[in-house]
């Protein structure tokens, strides 16, 4: 129906509503019974009321409204239209010197018939088209929510609407005050521990959780509960996206991963990371990787005045501009596709953009793959950190934060070794008054692309089966925003020559994970069999985050804890690059990993001493040196 037709509809059903509570009151009035000296009064000043009423209605506008959404507010407005009404037709009648008697009562009674009948008709529309007088036929599945807050009051209100599958049942919440209450019509049956026994009494297959503000450890809970009760669980999208209006909150989403080994936000200091990153140029190397554009997002909340994107892969940075021109169209970005190994054009970068911050979290990190390609490791993890540090360190960066791995710890795999190597290199490039480096160690993170998530959904989607290496076989894990954040908030808190832990909770066993993605997945192992495989060369049975010799503190951050582990001077990392130079030359993969896990693990010393003269005549390895000016604080 076109939006006049509609309008001129709801005006003539008003001005009927208004016919007919003037002479409802009259009614009323004499109980049903009208003598014929009042009908003739009624019927003449009837032809006052209803158009002096109805323009009233129309300035108070009324026909703006779509009654498909009549609300509280559109009440209140036929509310102060009426009694302006109310207040209106005594005045005009009198002031017309209309000739007709009106009882007082027809006068009070007036208003209140046509408050309900204008009010009462729009939320009874309402009402119908929401199925809320139960005159759908289609089939909806009988639904429990857990919580009965905001969210739930907010999720209610948009369920009940048209086309919603799902009809709930009842509410359970742990407040004992709200037990026998209702919430839109819907009782709040009791507590949280209930869930199993209210489900199974009432059929209930179907749970949505509302509660995105409740710690994570009781949505973890009561997902494990509903899980292992066979309930599809779903859940309100998070609370920072709920409050921004960036998704309503009948934007419901399948439980996920990060639901049940996820934890609760992390706490950052916004005005301190705005302070530091808001005004600066920051930039990013490996940028399209999982931590790294994370970190590019993260950073870009905080308004830099330019962000530097620098990553080897076309495809990936590709994409990542396609997202960030269309979230973060008024930011200052920059683009640079290059190698992190690439000396010169890390000196023109950094030239050009004066960064006052450089994340370094371009690597290479997969296990396997890196055994078998050692060298590529040592000269992409360790020459790569150098080559970076080193144009930091001339163009008068301010910090320079390593994103590193829990892999560097007493390492087995030649990707840990590199790792460890490079915070050595990094450490060693700090100088007293120039850019102090920091760099952050974590295990495994959720969803990364090289992490078990995403292979065994792959093999879930496949139909199996699920390769695991070993049943003890355990891992530390943390959501990629988290890690990302934890890091930003140690690159403000460090002052120079710092290594970071992020608090990781407890391990995670790798056969537990593939069985939750399985229940996650509504599939069992009867269908999709798990397979052990066995240990792949550089992988341990479980991970530490620092050495038995490490000193560790903590910080006035609850998930940030300081790590002191044995460094190298000057003069031993230069031995440690030469020594490098030469196994790259040798193209001895083999002899290359062992020499460098023996260097990592603390198995052997590199030499001391003066420079050797071979530093003078390699450029790459040349020392840096800050510019003249002072760096920017």
């Amino acid at each position: 129906m076109k939006p006049i037709y509609r309008t001129a509809l709801v005006f003539l059903h008003d001005a009927v509503a208004a016919c007919v509570a003037w002479v409802g009151a009259y009614a009323l009035r004499f109980n049903l019974t009208l003598p014929p000296e009042y009908q003739a009064d009624m019927a003449s000043t009837l032809a006052w009321v209803v158009p002096l009423q109805t323009l009233i209605f129309w300035r108070f506008g009324l026909y703006r409204g779509l009654w498909r959404f009549a609300s509280l507010a559109d009440l209140q407005r036929i509310l102060r239209a009426v009694a302006i009404a109310a207040l209106a037709v005594p005045g005009v009648l009198l002031l017309l010197r209309v000739d007709a008697v009106v009882p007082r009562s027809v006068l009070l009674l007036d208003p209140l018939l046509l408050l309900l009948l204008m009010g009462g008709s729009r939320f009874a529309y309402r009402a119908w088209k929401d199925h809320r007088l139960g005159l759908t036929l289609t089939d909806v599945q009988p639904v429990i929510v857990l919580g009965a807050g905001t969210a739930a009051d907010m999720l209610l209100r948009e369920l009940a609407r048209a086309g919603s599958p799902w009809r709930v049942v009842g509410l359970l919440d742990d407040d004992p005050a709200l037990k026998g209450r209702h919430l839109h019509g819907v009782p709040v049956l009791g507590g949280l521990d209930g869930l199993t026994g209210h489900a199974r009494r009432l059929d209930v297959r179907q749970v949505i959780m509302a509660l995105p503000a409740a710690p994570h450890a009781l949505r973890r809970q009561l997902s494990e509960t509903c899980i292992a009760a066979g309930l599809t669980v779903r859940t309100v999208p998070a609370l920072d996206d709920l409050m921004h209006g960036r998704v309503a909150v009948s934007a419901l989403r399948a439980l996920e991963l990060d639901d049940l080994l996820g934890r609760d936000p992390v706490q950052l200091d916004d005005a301190g990371l705005a302070a530091w990153l808001g005004p600066r140029c920051v930039l990013v190397t490996g940028a399209g990787g999982s931590i790294g554009s994370e970190l590019c997002r993260q950073i870009a909340r905080f308004r830099p005045g330019r962000l530097v994107l620098l990553e080897q892969s076309e495809l990936a940075l590709y994409q990542l501009r396609q997202e960030f021109e269309a979230r973060f169209a008024d930011l200052e970005l920059a683009w640079v596709i290059g190698d992190v190994k690439d000396s010169a054009l890390l000196e023109r970068v950094l030239t050009r953009h004066r960064p006052a911050a450089v994340f370094h979290a371009a690597a290479y990190k997969h296990v396997p793959l890196m055994e078998e390609n050692p060298l590529e490791a040592l000269r992409t993890n360790v020459l790569g950190t150098w080559a970076v540090g080193r144009a930091a360190v001339a163009a008068g960066v301010e910090k320079f934060v390593l994103v590193s791995t829990d892999k560097a710890v007493e390492p087995t795999s030649i990707m840990g070794a590199s790792k460890r190597l490079a915070e050595l290199v990094a450490q060693s490039l700090e100088r007293p008054g120039g850019t102090r480096f920091i760099a952050v160690r974590f295990g495994n993170v959720l969803g990364s692309s090289g992490s078990v998530v995403p292979h065994f959904r792959a093999q879930i989607e496949a139909g199996g089966p699920i390769t695991v290496t070993d049943p003890a076989v355990t891992r530390y894990f943390m959501s990629i925003p988290e890690a990302a954040q934890l890091v930003l908030q140690a690159g403000l808190m460090g002052s120079g020559g710092d290594l970071f832990l992020l608090d990781m909770g407890e391990p995670v066993k790798i056969v537990d994970l593939a069985r939750l993605m399985l229940r996650l997945a509504g599939r069992t192992e009867a269908e999709i069999p798990i397979v052990f495989t066995g240990l792949r060369p550089g992988e341990k049975l479980f991970e530490d985050l620092h050495s038995p010799k490490a000193n560790v503190t903590a910080t006035q951050h609850p998930k940030l804890w300081r790590v002191a582990e044995p460094t190298l001077d000057a003069d031993q990392v230069t031995s440690v690059l030469l020594d490098l130079k030469a196994w790259l030359k040798s193209a001895d993969g083999r002899g290359a990993r062992d020499w460098a896990l023996a260097l990592a693990n603390g198995r052997s010393r590199p030499a001391t001493g003066p420079t050797p003269p071979a530093w003078r005549s390699d450029p790459d390895l040349a020392a840096p040196h800050a510019p003249r000016s002072n760096l920017r604080h």
